[in-house]
């Protein structure tokens, strides 16, 4: 998988979906009401061999926001990973300062 396949998974789940951030100082795109996923490349871990890369794999993070705690959409992208036989780590966290829960999910393509 590559990332535009990635982004129609995450984008088959129905919620808005940018890479990286949304630019608060544009207003053609600003930022919606959560819920809302946020991806970017985190680093990659490639396989060499003679010299080049032999197998490239990339470790995406991806970021939902919620205002409370929702396991139903939290479970409509782990729904949208599972179909597509995407492995995947979570943690949650609380970002007191924006009064939101953060679930970070991080894959492996």
């Amino acid at each position: 998988m590559d990332i535009k396949g990635l982004r129609a998974v995450l984008d088959s789940t129905g919620l808005p979906v940018v890479y990286h951030s949304w630019k608060s100082s544009d207003p053609n795109n600003p930022p919606p009401k959560p819920p809302y996923i946020i991806y970017y490349l985190k680093n990659s871990d490639n396989t060499g061999a003679d010299n080049r890369v032999y197998y490239k794999q990339n470790n995406y993070n991806i970021e939902l926001y919620t205002n409370k705690k929702d396991i139903a959409t939290e479970q409509k992208l782990e729904d949208a990973f599972d179909s597509a036989s995407i492995f995947y780590d979570k943690t949650e966290s609380y970002i007191e300062s924006e009064h939101m829960f953060e679930i970070l999910y991080e894959i492996e393509i």
